[in-house]
């Protein structure tokens, strides 16, 4: 993540229309989870013409296939109290010299932007033409691995101990509404940038309120989706505490770094370790354990038989999650049947393997 002290409006490190339109998009009624709505108006959208966007400096990629996703971003930038038109417009060019002059990128890297005000602003160009034509997408540079399936939203501001404001809380349900009808994306396919990228991004309280959006997405769209949010991998950050540390440390650990302390705490020699791990898997944006760190950090399989560290950090989380196993290391069928039960109440495979998404759960 980009630090504000020196990059007023920068990304993250790596890979990361001149109207307002608000024409309606066509919604089809056979799709049964949109079925509640004939048709979903846009919400006011201002065109990189409307502000004042200078020319790519590349061909822009445009795809003949839909976006599946969306993720949410914050600026990383100040919790500013200029909620006017112009601070929007003033963002939105300052966000696209950054990502331009120092990223080197052809564009601005997400799709819309959305300020504090709730003044909601087109990023590349050609991404609101697309969204209004609900069959193409535009190649972007907002989340590493996700840009040519995933429409990206950059919201103006630091979301890590405050939220967003009422204005911009309202225009990002509006914003991903539209995109969710257009796209025929289920709200449920709303992740935050950290589901996929070690970073902060979106903050953690904007983070914590994306089930809250995803609900009212769809309500807002008249849905009968029943949502369930997405499993994904936890973040951890120095400063954090508690048994996904002491796992991550078991894990650690079991990837050679035997000078990590197993004590829960996520300290300067944890810290260390984890960005010694990030850097061999090339991960742009180390000291933290994210999503890009887990899979190279766990087992794709641990079974009765197994022995050592890792099965020691899924014991761990076992016993955590109230169900019955030791936590001595060694994966006998006491453990295999915690295993089970843990997969059976998740309504997964009972294999008593635990595999990625086994993982996945016990972190959770």
């Amino acid at each position: 993540m980009s630090n504000p002290a020196h990059n007023p409006f920068g990304r993250r490190a790596f890979l990361r229309g001149g109207l307002t339109v608000t024409a309606a998009g066509a919604l089809g009624l056979a799709d049964p989870l949109l079925a509640g709505a004939a048709e979903s108006a846009a919400p006011p959208i201002h065109g990189t013409g409307a502000w004042g966007a200078r020319a790519p400096s590349g061909g822009i990629s445009v795809l003949n296939s839909r976006p599946v996703k969306i993720i949410v971003h914050h600026t990383a930038t100040g919790n500013v109290t200029d909620y006017s038109l112009a601070r929007a417009f003033a963002l939105s060019r300052s966000i696209q010299n950054y990502h331009m002059d120092s990223n080197r990128w052809i564009d601005t890297g997400q799709h819309f932007t959305n300020s504090r005000g709730g003044h909601i602003t087109e990023g590349r160009h050609r991404s609101l033409a697309a969204l209004n034509g609900g069959t193409q997408h535009v190649v972007s540079a907002h989340t590493a691995g996700q840009n040519n399936v995933a429409l990206g939203i950059e919201n103006e501001g630091l979301y890590t101990s405050v939220g967003p404001t009422t204005a911009q809380w309202n225009s990002l349900v509006q914003l991903c509404r539209y995109m969710c009808a257009q796209y025929r994306i289920p709200a449920s396919q709303i992740f935050g940038h950290r589901d996929f990228n070690n970073t902060a991004c979106p903050g953690n309280v904007l983070y914590g309120r994306l089930p809250e959006l995803r609900r009212s997405v769809a309500a807002a769209m008249g849905s009968r989706e029943k949502i369930v949010d997405p499993v994904t991998w936890p973040l951890l950050q120095p400063g954090d505490r508690g048994e996904k540390v002491l796992a991550a440390q078991r894990l650690l650990h079991h990837a050679g770094e035997r000078g990590v302390p197993l004590d829960g705490v996520f300290d300067q020699r944890t810290d260390e370790a984890a960005r010694r791990l990030e850097v061999r898997i090339g991960v742009a944006e180390t000291g933290l354990v994210g999503a890009e760190s887990w899979p190279a950090l766990v087992p794709a399989a641990l079974r009765t038989g197994d022995r050592g560290d890792a099965v020691h950090a899924a014991q761990l989380l076992l016993v955590a999650a109230g169900l019955r196993s030791p936590a001595d290391g060694e994966f006998t069928e006491a453990t295999q049947s915690a295993v089970k039960d843990l997969q059976t109440a998740q309504r997964i495979p009972a294999t008593g393997v635990i595999d990625l998404l086994t993982w996945q759960y016990l972190l959770r």
